[in-house]
């Protein structure tokens, strides 16, 4: 038997958050409130020679809401049924924090964006040491991934999802919306620095999913991370894959550019949801998320 108390939505939190000091130069950042966290698991043998388990990192912001003392009654005493629960923000439209840099990202963005799962992105200095370059969120459409991918995974446990390649694969290549919203970290950052990376990162993923360098679409896509434009701390950085595979890039609120091209928003996607992705927590969290949009009515 397996019984769930997944509420939208579930988001993976280390138990050492970042000191409490906050910046008034950065508008955007916000530090982070202390967290409850906990971790449920359990599991039985269902027959001769076969055994299962599970588990699901849990979180809430109010250790004291009545839904998670609740939670907490029925998943704490022992069972030999196997039992698999997971409970999440107590509140699902309060932003969420980034835990390692202390951003902040709102719960929905627009007016259909759903926030799935949020991250970090590190750069290694010379092997010997990782920066903090910038948060990041992926938002999704509710709507759009039910429309795409419920008739394929509707039945499908999030355990299953998640070692599912097919399903990582529909859901980029799906037209479902999605956007990537940055938040810059690194106080010294430029936006010559921005547009290498991207050169580097999704050169490598253009020339991965369709076996030539496309430098065309590549340079299409870079050349909208102008030298004219900062990028201090806290800035936002807005990749938003809209209806039709459009990309469009947007920098503290102003366009600067779309471009339709279905291998370009695979591409993009890829560094964030892919097999490789720049922060593993992040994609497992969204995984987890998309599932839990799947089993919703």
């Amino acid at each position: 038997m397996m019984m769930s108390l997944r509420f939208p939505f579930l988001f993976s939190q280390p138990t050492n958050l970042p000191g409490s000091g906050s910046s008034s130069q950065n508008n955007h950042r916000t530090t982070p409130r202390p967290r409850f966290s906990a971790t449920f698991a359990a599991a039985t043998a269902a027959s001769i020679g076969a055994a299962a388990a599970a588990g699901v990192a849990v979180v809430s912001q109010n250790p004291n809401h009545p839904f998670f003392q609740h939670a907490a009654n029925l998943l704490l005493p022992n069972s030999s049924s196997l039992l698999w629960a997971s409970v999440s923000l107590a509140d699902g439209s309060a932003p969420v924090v980034e835990p390692k840099s202390g951003v902040s990202f709102p719960a929905v963005l627009g007016s259909s964006l759903t926030l799935l799962g949020v991250g970090l992105r590190k750069k290694s200095i010379l092997g010997l040491t990782n920066i903090d370059v910038y948060a990041f969120g992926v938002y999704a459409n509710g709507d759009d991934v039910k429309k795409f991918l419920s008739e394929k995974y509707g039945n499908l446990s999030a355990f299953e999802l998640k070692n599912s390649k097919d399903f990582n694969n529909d859901l980029m290549e799906a037209d479902i919306s999605m956007t990537v919203r940055l938040q810059i970290v690194y106080s010294k950052l430029s936006i010559k620095s921005i547009r290498s990376a991207y050169e580097e990162s999704v050169g490598s993923r253009l020339q991965k999913f369709s076996g030539s360098d496309n430098k065309e679409l590549l340079q299409r896509f870079t050349s909208q991370f102008k030298d004219e434009y900062k990028l201090p701390r806290g800035s936002l950085v807005e990749l938003s894959k809209e209806p039709g595979y459009v990309l469009k890039t947007i920098i503290d609120g102003k366009e600067m550019g779309s471009i339709e091209s279905k291998l370009l928003c695979r591409s993009i996607l890829d560094l964030y949801i892919g097999e490789d992705p720049f922060d593993r927590r992040a994609k497992d969290d969204v995984d987890l998320n998309v599932a839990s949009l799947l089993q919703q009515k």
